[in-house]
């Protein structure tokens, strides 16, 4: 076969490819996997043209493609893998990515700043996959001799010469130095559910069959199989804190005179308020997440201490049951939406703990995946703090009889009867279940960098002064104050 035919056949094959693609679209919305496709090269290595080839013949309904520059103001302003998280894609469709988290791994000052940055993707990918995703990594490969000659006929075309920047030439001036680095950090993030695929691009035709070839077959037995699955490893040693059963909570603690509560209060927001300017002049970020009791106070609590802070530096972020656009991703995906920027606060009324609470209680999630979430929940709680973020957590605690009164009084007071349901009555009949799985969710979340606090809250005015209290403590605490 000669040249003419080889490259006749090549051309034949990818369109046949490409058409197969096209068919296992519907079959993979129907199995509801989650699918990324990750291109990563030097410059001129031809990610652009791969992705044309790859998607040309998709129905552009099943896909989304993303193409990563620098980070912006807005997210260097949050942790690095935050505006990763923004672009998953849903259950049966697929994100095509034109960089990734990988750009600022490979061009890393140095090992030490790589390692860093890929224990945060590691974790990212894992979880992905543990959640259902097939992750297709490619990095296509190019000679530096082969790099130069693309550059210098890109720069020598008056209209794609603007693709050709400074950060190009230093990649081929430094190029050992770069693929020294580029090796380091694909070896340490190639594990089973998300392997690297190295794809010689020099000649674009073969590197685009091979790219075509692994994505169908990781495509189709996916379908048939599931995405490939982590192995199986060890919880990580997070460091705990020891924590009380609930059981063994003196709810007596009160505050009877109104003199007092009204004078305490006064002094904790004026604290808290100078607090709040110092934290927004220092830019670090602060979350703060509310859970308890159906009518434990947690709305009250948290109205006195916004009446604190600065309204134009807060969000009150309510959780309810996921939207539909949510259910079709990781759990973790709409409380990454909500990450404050740095200098900001972010007030959870409850939380992603609704994973090892409702959803396992309602049978809402397979034990599987929320015994999975207490280490899921570290790790997203770590990377905040690691971030720079003061991380608090407050269980609003009370007694059933205390629960009972007030959700009678509910009932019988008109401006109230909203705030009562037949599902906290459902709720309620399940104390039991409810208990035993807030005492292991406290056992295993409250670490040294996001500590839980347990508010006593038979007594709303005790209740609210402790949590500002607590807050203004973990704020002084973290500006050294």
């Amino acid at each position: 076969m000669d040249s003419a035919s080889d490259k006749k056949a090549l051309k034949k094959e990818i369109k046949h490819l490409q058409k197969e693609l096209l068919t296992l679209q519907e079959p993979l919305k129907r199995s509801g996997v989650p699918v990324i496709l990750l291109f990563e090269g030097a410059s001129a290595s031809g990610k652009g043209s791969m992705i044309a080839e790859v998607i040309s013949e998709l129905d552009p309904r099943g896909y989304q493609v993303y193409t990563y520059g620098s980070a912006s103001e807005e997210a260097r302003r949050r942790p690095f893998i935050w505006r990763y998280w923004q672009d998953i894609p849903a259950r049966g469709l697929m994100s095509v990515l034109d960089h990734s988290w990988y750009d600022a791994a490979f061009s890393a000052a140095d090992e030490s700043e790589a390692r860093r940055l890929l224990d945060s993707i590691n974790v990212f990918e894992r979880q992905l996959a543990d959640d259902g995703c097939l992750i297709l990594k490619f990095y296509l490969d190019i000679s530096r001799a082969e790099q130069k000659r693309r550059l210098e006929k890109l720069a020598g075309d008056d209209a794609e010469a603007w693709r050709v920047d400074e950060s190009a030439w230093k990649q081929n001036r430094e190029w050992d130095e770069r693929r020294e680095l580029v090796e380091y950090v694909t070896e340490r993030s190639s594990p089973q559910h998300a392997r690297w695929h190295i794809v010689p691009n020099e000649d674009k035709r073969s590197g685009t069959l091979e790219v075509l070839r692994v994505i169908r077959d990781g495509i189709v037995s996916a379908i048939d199989h599931g995405a490939p699955k982590p192995l199986p490893r060890e919880q990580r040693g997070w460091p705990l804190l020891e924590m009380p059963r609930l059981r063994d909570v003196d709810l007596s603690p009160a505050i009877t005179d109104k003199d007092e509560y009204d004078a305490e209060l006064k002094k904790e927001k004026k604290k808290l308020s100078k607090l709040h300017s110092l934290i927004y002049r220092e830019k670090i970020p602060v979350v703060l997440a509310f859970e308890g009791w159906d009518a434990a106070g947690k709305g009250g609590a948290i109205r006195r201490l916004s009446w604190a802070l600065d309204p134009r530096g807060f969000d009150v972020v309510p959780i309810a049951s996921p939207s539909p656009e949510a259910l079709a991703r990781h759990y973790l995906w709409r409380f990454w939406r909500e990450i404050p920027r740095d200098g900001h606060i972010a007030l959870f009324d409850r939380s992603w703990y609704g994973r090892v609470m409702v959803e396992r209680i309602e049978g809402l999630t397979p034990e599987s995946r929320w015994s999975q979430a207490y280490d899921e929940i570290n790790e997203f709680e770590y990377e905040l703090s690691r971030h720079g973020a003061v991380v608090e957590k407050f269980w609003l605690h009370i007694d059933s009889d205390t629960q009972l009164e007030r959700f009678r009084l509910r009932e019988s007071t008109p401006e109230k009867q909203h705030k009562i349901t037949d599902e906290d009555w459902r709720n309620r009949d399940k104390w039991p279940q409810y208990e035993k799985a807030v005492d292991e969710m406290l056992q295993k979340t409250s670490t040294e960098f996001a500590p839980w606090h347990i508010i006593e809250g038979n007594d709303k005015k005790y209740a609210r002064i402790k949590v500002l209290k607590e807050v203004r403590k973990a704020l002084e605490a973290r500006l050294g104050v």
